[in-house]
């Protein structure tokens, strides 16, 4: 992995944020928020001939481009910038990932093409009425007949369920408990028997509902009562996707924040020059920024088959981040009136005693204006700050730290709403 996007990646980035500004306007955003459906299907089948985004991250083999989850997440976190009114979520993260995981290779043929090309739109209820996303709660059953199975049960805040062309559903063979007689099954979304509701929500970027299951024919994902793994599975990817998505907002957010703060007048002058002002602003930056590293990381992770991306955890209110593959972050202080300073350190692998390999110090002023310095010194000895940082996203590690690591230079090759 590496700590920085490729030239490739950032063109990508910047042509598709003028893509998505141009398609995703306020005004839009406001007049599909007020529809039923939640998005535009002509524009939803446009946005995907000319851009092929549903079909990023599915494999060439399933009529996808055949990326990884940095790409993903570079589109991702756009989408969340823009606010992008799609079934993107649904169909390109949830019900994509649940088949890649679990379906049998003539499963994956049969369903991703579609999807890939943006005439199907799809996605996962896998939530009962208490909303848990913990498999061993799923209380909705399945029950053989003939070559197909009968669900029962009740699905509830399910993304894009009202609307969705395909469903893929998690439920459980009737008696078992826990992770055990678990399985994946696919419905029509006009099956008879199916009942969907969308549900009032505070978001309405966003659509969810309620599906009843009343005896409605599905068929079988991938091996009967084997589910429990590849929902797991499924569920690390999607929470890093909405990770980098939402940072995409985020990041939004403080842009248009600190440029209000500016043009703000107060007592004959920008309400940016206000020192309490300036340390909110800079509160803001380094949570962002923090939050991007967090999620380009994992998004790396998941690329690179790291277990780094398997536990991401914010503490307490310094915004500290800890990844279980040795990465830790760190607010540091705020002094000077002016600079904030946050430290990346990486531990060798399993060892969160052992002293840095690299400690990274990151220098900037409360409004956002980053101080150039050199790139970090490949010879910097275990232990002893590497340099100071040139850009506010914190993602660069010395080749010595990586070779003290044992591990190769860490990217996220990768990467909305809370």
């Amino acid at each position: 992995m590496r700590f920085s996007f490729t030239p490739e990646q950032e063109e990508f980035r910047s042509s598709l944020r003028r893509a998505l500004e141009a398609r995703s306007p306020t005004k839009e955003v406001r007049r599909l928020m007020a529809t039923d459906e939640g998005f535009d299907r002509e524009a939803w089948r446009k946005l995907n001939q000319e851009l092929g985004l549903t079909a990023i991250h599915i494999p060439e083999a399933y009529g996808g481009q055949g990326f990884g989850y940095a790409e993903l997440g570079i589109v991702l976190e756009e989408m969340g910038r823009a606010v992008v009114c799609a079934p993107f979520f649904s169909t390109a993260v949830l019900a994509s990932a649940a088949i890649l995981n679990g379906g049998s290779e003539e499963q994956k043929k049969a369903l991703l093409p579609s999807l890939a090309d943006g005439s199907k739109t799809a996605t996962l209820a896998f939530s009962e009425d208490g909303g848990s996303n913990d498999a061993a709660e799923v209380a909705t059953t399945a029950t053989p007949s003939g070559a197909t199975w009968r669900l029962d049960g009740t699905k509830s805040f399910v993304l894009d369920g009202h609307t969705a062309d395909l469903v893929v559903v998690l439920a459980r063979r009737p008696g078992s408990r826990g992770e055990e007689g678990l399985s994946f099954f696919t419905v029509d979304g006009n099956s008879a028997g199916l009942e969907r509701r969308r549900l009032k929500t505070m978001d309405e970027t966003r659509k969810l509902a309620r599906l009843q299951f009343n005896s409605v024919e599905a068929r079988l994902l991938g091996e009967a009562e084997r589910a429990a793994e590849p929902f797991a599975k499924t569920m690390q990817q999607v929470l890093i996707c909405l990770a980098n998505e939402m940072v995409g907002g985020a990041d939004r957010l403080r842009e248009d924040a600190l440029a209000y703060v500016k043009m703000r007048m107060q007592f004959g002058r920008s309400i940016a020059s206000f020192q309490t002002t300036k340390n909110k602003a800079a509160d803001m930056l380094v949570d962002v920024e923090l939050a991007k590293s967090a999620a380009y990381y994992a998004a790396a992770a998941l690329d690179e088959g790291d277990r780094g991306s398997e536990l991401v955890q914010r503490h307490d209110d310094r915004s500290t981040i800890d990844l279980e593959s040795g990465v830790h972050w760190e607010r540091l202080t705020t002094h000077n009136d002016r600079d904030v300073q946050f430290l990346f350190t990486m531990y060798p692998p399993g060892s969160e005693s052992a002293p840095p390999d690299a400690l990274v110090r990151h220098n900037d002023d409360s409004c956002g204006h980053v101080e150039r310095a050199p790139p970090p010194d490949p010879s910097a000895r275990q232990g002893t700050p590497a340099a100071e940082v040139t850009q506010p996203q914190v993602r660069w590690a010395t080749d010595a730290a990586d070779g003290a690591a044992g591990r190769r230079n860490p990217l996220p090759s990768a990467g909305r709403r809370a």
